[in-house]
């Protein structure tokens, strides 16, 4: 008996690493394919992907990927593409709105191995995706433009995902979340609904991004030098704002950061950017003009390390400097997990008496793209389907959905779904089961390498950082260790001149716990005890753990 099961991969009690698997028959159709970001935990990892072991499997199996598609353009949501497609067949056709395609080229662009074509889709255009499953796309707003809902018509039933979304009444582009074409849907009868549940938490309907104009224009008027604002690198409608606050105050506007310069290229090819020729100017010119003629708009609004943003707050950047009289604008608010980060770049600029402005002090300054609890509960009254899934959120969003969205509405526990990263949600003559539940383990990107970083690793990362290594580097002499010429050498852990009692207990301890040890031993059972014993015997001492390394060479 065929039937219909939905596999998160990512999304589900994270907001990040979407990616979801619609399976009917032989015939697999992915939604999204994002990426997610490390936390402190996690040195030296630049980003996370998608575990897909799973879906290589079902392909081993014989079942064929027939289309990808691809809601919005945030990372989160399309940049793992550039990771994850050259590792998947090449034969099967990408779906995406005109900026969120131009947006992924982009992402594929920078890895080189990932280049594929994109179809363009268009609101309310139904179109066939293999042989079971029907999509059509709707227009819904949110922080990026050219986002949309499906809807997936399957033989068991329509399936509506609901990604990123908010309902603005007044968009900065004119384009609604289209409320009329959603209720339609929901009187044909919708089986699934899977619902952005991020901002449940929130009880007050989200202000209209157009609020952060007038507000970003206020600013401006009382800079006297430049105008430097940082933003989310996609978010068009903000970056138009702050276009058009320029052009009224009569200053040029410069894009630093290859990020958002990657992006407004793209959204003004689409025309989804109005920029007149001469309010634009390059950033190599920026030295011909005053401060007071310039307004900065520059990546690396979460204050990550090494973005522009921040090398021009510290004086590294090559091309600007930030000066006291100049204005610096956070048109963002902190990513959960990234406070430090974030609060850090404005306590940095703050120190060097710069003057900052950022929402916790003028809130008009962001709007976030999402729906609060209120927005949730209209769209799910208008579908009213059989069963909802919330995601895109955490774990405490989910289990929130249920109490502040579904209950008002008369929605029964059993019809809300909430199933974890890698379950098997199945779908039989309109009944549901989440079974076969399988590990998802995200993929760490560290450089070039993706997924040779594990455990072991990280683990081994977070002890250097916190405490420093020791090298313990004994000579072997006719297979007899010479302890008496056994070399200590540290980075991180101690200032080896000051540390002379630390240094002979590890080299009397060390002696203790190899001449403790009998028989034929092995140098990496010798490494083994000297790494485990030592390292208690150490924490007992300096209350510490660092990196043992014993190194055993062999003197000829």
């Amino acid at each position: 008996m065929s039937k219909l099961e939905i596999v998160p991969l990512g999304g589900m009690g994270k907001v990040t690493q979407n990616m979801y698997l619609y399976i009917y028959d032989q015939e697999i159709l992915i939604v999204d394919c994002g990426i997610g970001f490390p936390d402190r935990y996690m040195p030296g990892i630049d980003i996370l992907i998608p575990d897909i072991y799973y879906l290589l499997r079902l392909i081993e199996q014989g079942k064929k990927i027939v289309g990808m598609l691809l809601t919005h353009g945030h990372d989160d949501h399309i940049a793992a593409t550039a990771y994850i497609l050259p590792e998947l067949p090449n034969d099967f056709p990408i779906y995406a709105s005109p900026l969120t395609a131009g947006f992924a080229k982009q992402r594929m662009g920078d890895d080189g191995g990932a280049k594929r074509e994109i179809t363009v889709i268009k609101d309310k255009k139904t179109f066939d995706v293999g042989q079971y499953f029907k999509v059509t796309p709707y227009a819904v707003t949110h922080s990026v433009p050219d986002t949309k809902h499906f809807t997936i018509e399957t033989p068991e039933g329509i399936i509506y995902h609901g990604t990123d979304f908010k309902l603005d009444d007044h968009p900065v582009d004119g384009v609604k979340t289209d409320l009329d074409s959603i209720q339609e849907i929901g009187k044909k009868g919708v089986l699934c609904m899977l619902i952005d549940c991020l901002r449940v938490e929130k009880s007050e309907r989200t202000l209209s991004e157009s609020t952060t104009g007038p507000a970003i224009e206020k600013a401006m008027a009382q800079t006297q030098g430049k105008f430097v604002i940082t933003l989310m690198s996609s978010h068009i409608h903000r970056i138009q704002q702050a276009v058009n606050a320029a052009k009224k105050h009569q200053r040029k506007v410069v894009f630093i950061g290859r990020s958002v310069e990657q992006n407004v290229e793209t959204a003004l090819e689409l025309g989804k950017l109005d920029i007149s020729r001469e309010t634009l100017i390059d950033k190599r010119d920026i030295d011909d003009y005053r401060d007071e003629e310039l307004c900065v708009i520059i990546a690396g609004s979460q204050g990550q390390e090494g973005s522009s943003m921040m090398r021009a707050i510290f004086g590294d950047h090559r091309l600007i400097r930030i000066n006291p009289h100049d204005l610096v604008v956070f048109s963002a608010g902190p990513i959960p997990g990234n406070e430090l980060n974030y609060f850090g770049a404005i306590d940095e600029l703050s120190r060097n008496r710069v003057r900052v402005l950022y929402p916790a002090i003028m809130p008009n300054l962001h709007q976030s793209g999402h729906a609060s609890a209120p927005e949730q509960k209209d769209l799910v009254d208008l579908i009213s389907p059989k069963y909802v899934m919330p995601i895109g959120g955490a774990d405490r969003h989910r289990l929130k959905f249920v109490e502040f969205v579904t209950a008002p509405l008369g929605i029964k526990d059993q019809q809300v779904l909430l199933p974890d990263d890698g379950d098997v949600v199945s779908f039989v003559n309109g009944q549901v089961k989440i079974k076969n539940s399988f590990e998802v383990r995200p993929r760490m990107v560290d450089g070039k390498g993706i997924g040779d970083v594990g455990p072991v690793v990280l683990s081994d990362r977070r002890a250097l950082g916190e405490a420093g290594i020791i090298v313990l580097v004994i000579p072997k002499i006719k297979g007899r260790l010479d302890l008496l010429n056994m070399l200590v050498v540290s980075r991180g852990f101690v200032f080896m001149k000051e540390a002379d009692e630390v240094i002979k207990f590890i080299k009397d301890e060390t002696a203790k716990i190899i001449n403790s040890l009998k028989g034929d031993i092995s140098d990496y059972k010798f490494k083994q005890a000297i790494d485990r014993r030592l390292s208690k015997k150490l924490y007992k001492i300096i209350q510490r753990e660092p990196l043992i390394v014993p190194v055993i060479y062999e003197v000829r």
